[in-house]
């Protein structure tokens, strides 16, 4: 928690705006990372996995892209 007050400090924001940036990020890449994982899309998610956007990229990938495709089970007898 020091680590973070230091960085409040140095950068001149509060605490809790820091927090819920940190979990806000967390939260929208844990879903696009599970989403690409889920449809097979590698580069996607590498690319959500390696660039840091505050949930921008992610959104995106959630919101327009991902919808485009659907994962088909296929039962084999």
């Amino acid at each position: 928690m020091e680590s973070i007050n230091t960085l409040a400090a140095l950068v001149g924001i509060p605490v809790w705006a820091i927090v819920f940036v940190i979990v806000w990020t967390i939260a929208w890449k844990g879903l696009a990372l599970w989403r690409a994982a889920g449809l097979r899309q590698k580069w996607w998610f590498a690319a959500l996995l390696i660039i840091n956007t505050l949930g921008i990229l992610e959104i995106i990938y959630l919101f327009l892209v991902s919808r485009n495709y659907k994962v088909e089970v296929v039962e084999e007898k």
